[in-house]
């Protein structure tokens, strides 16, 4: 199945610390949202933003994949929809750690209305820089 997003960064931080920054609940919470996340396959959890009139600010999740360092996917149910997200990491000749996130299983529905996955292509992008930023105090 092709991604319905698909986005890669690039960081000069370490494998471990772009690791950290996806597996570690405080760290998460400053560059996607608040959670209980834990890197345990199984392991139920949510991410928690402000509500707002669109949206009560909830994200349902589930680990699926835990392959550390190397991969790391849940699932991403929200407002009606389900889809799972993956992150791989890789490390460049250079020593710059590549990391790819997928993002698939949108409705039909959603991929027919305007602008959605567009919308959610440029939620990752935001959430990408800030983890650039995170990584970079670290």
């Amino acid at each position: 199945m092709k991604p319905d997003v698909s986005l890669d960064f690039q960081f000069k931080s370490s494998t471990e610390q772009v690791w950290n920054a996806l597996t570690d609940s405080d760290t998460l919470a400053k560059w996607i949202w608040k959670n209980d996340f834990k890197p345990i396959v199984g392991h139920k959890f949510q991410f928690r933003a402000e509500p707002n009139e669109w949206w009560n600010g909830i994200v349902d999740s589930e680990v699926l994949v835990v392959d550390e360092p190397n991969k790391l996917s849940y699932t991403w149910v929200s407002a009606g929809e389900s889809t799972t997200v993956t992150w791989t990491l890789n490390k460049g000749s250079d020593g710059t750690i590549h990391l790819h996130l997928d993002q698939t299983g949108f409705s039909e529905e959603t991929r027919a209305r305007e602008g959605a996955i567009e919308g959610a292509k440029y939620a990752w992008m935001n959430m990408g820089d800030q983890l650039g930023k995170v990584l970079e105090e670290m």
